[in-house]
């Protein structure tokens, strides 16, 4: 049998002579060294592990590292403080000195074991040493699958977030859905906020099968987990095939990103995961859909249901004001000209950027939100 054979799924990113696969694949950990020569990377040069100190305490990365090992790889470990902060340029520095310390050289590979701020640290080191070598990523978290995909990696400056950063795709992305058997459920349902995002942007009748199966989506397990990974995995990677660089259609998976990013801000990384923060702009990104777009009333309320039937908060905090919230879209990464850019649906599974939006009318939406889903006491 094949390692092929052993999959739930494959997709694979068509970018030309840079594609490559998304593996589904219980056990795939253990099976990262054959994966490795599978895909044509170079396991005679020293390869370096980044994982964060949680990862680290699971055995994950002790585990990639013996499959390596095993096929005569020299490989090292560098192990980072867990959390948002982390995604810093000084850590990238220290990254670099492990990197050459380790003795990687232009045919090595690292490998980003971890969440999406491992995976978008690591990814950011590999693009940057030695003017860039071949990452893989192997997302632990429901949540990573999203980041994992399609190559966007950076780190954050202290007024705002992935505003330093690079185009560079991984050589393969190693997805071993039993590792999220270990996460709380409130880490499940952070990273189900990516899964309906992507429906919400691209894929109706997924939205529609969400909203079915509510609460249970927390439990999967099985072929079920992993078909609904490679499911959404497959939307990303469409979506980078159009469009690589972020210049049409890719921008739509921000969607619900911009007043993340601000609560994400305002609660100093630590207040929410970034799927929670998510939720809340997703809301907020129908409900201004329905102001500005005209889409479909009760586009909102069904999103929000959706969220809350998973465990997600829909509520903006009372103590944020609207200035709060405002300020630091004003640093996001989508402004074109100074102006308010927000990814809005026409409908369900139909997105649309949209560039100019006036701050009265986020004002206006903003009292719409709190009005609609008042914070609970």
């Amino acid at each position: 049998m094949s390692l092929w054979d052993e999959v739930w799924d494959v997709v694979w990113v068509e970018l030309g002579d840079r594609r490559y696969p998304i593996v589904v694949a219980d056990g795939a950990l253990d099976q990262a060294g054959k994966w490795m020569r599978e895909v044509g990377l170079s396991p005679g040069s020293a390869q370096l592990i980044v994982t964060d100190e949680t990862v680290d305490r699971a055995g994950y990365p002790r585990r990639v590292a013996a499959a390596l090992t095993a096929e005569g790889v020299r490989v090292e470990t560098a192990v980072v403080p867990a959390g948002e902060p982390t995604k810093s340029l000084e850590w990238a520095s220290r990254l670099w000195e492990a990197a050459l310390a380790a003795g990687l050289d232009r045919r090595s590979t690292i490998w980003a074991v971890g969440g999406g701020m491992v995976g978008d640290l690591a990814g950011f080191v590999a693009a940057t040493y030695m003017r860039g070598i071949a990452f893989v990523q192997v997302p632990t978290t429901w949540l990573a699958h999203d980041a994992a995909v399609g190559g966007k990696v950076a780190i954050n400056l202290p007024e705002a977030k992935n505003v330093v950063g690079a185009f560079h795709q991984p050589r393969l992305v190693l997805y071993d859905p039993t590792v999220l058997d270990s996460l709380s459920t409130r880490d499940v349902a952070s990273g189900l906020a990516e899964v309906v995002k992507h429906a919400c942007i691209r894929d109706a009748e997924l939205f529609h099968e969400l909203a079915e199966r509510g609460n249970e989506l927390l439990h999967l397990a099985g072929p079920d987990r992993g078909r609904l990974l490679a499911r959404s995995c497959a939307i990303k990677a469409r979506v980078v095939e159009e469009d690589e660089k972020e210049s049409g259609a890719r921008a739509h998976l921000n969607f619900g990103h911009t007043l993340g990013h601000s609560l994400e801000t305002l609660g100093d990384y630590r207040r929410y995961r970034h799927g929670e923060a998510v939720a809340v702009g997703m809301v907020f990104a129908a409900l201004l859909s329905e102001d500005w777009l005209g889409a479909p009333p009760e586009t909102g309320e069904r999103i929000a249901r959706l969220l809350e039937g998973i465990g997600l908060p829909v509520r903006i905090p009372e103590e944020f004001t609207d200035d709060d919230l405002i300020h630091p879209m004003y640093k996001d990464k989508k402004m074109i000209g100074g102006r308010l850019t927000f990814v809005l649906l026409e409908d369900i599974g139909r997105a649309r950027s949209v560039t100019g939006i006036p701050e009265e009318a986020v004002r206006r939406v903003l009292g719409r939100h709190r009005r609609q889903f008042p914070p609970r006491g």
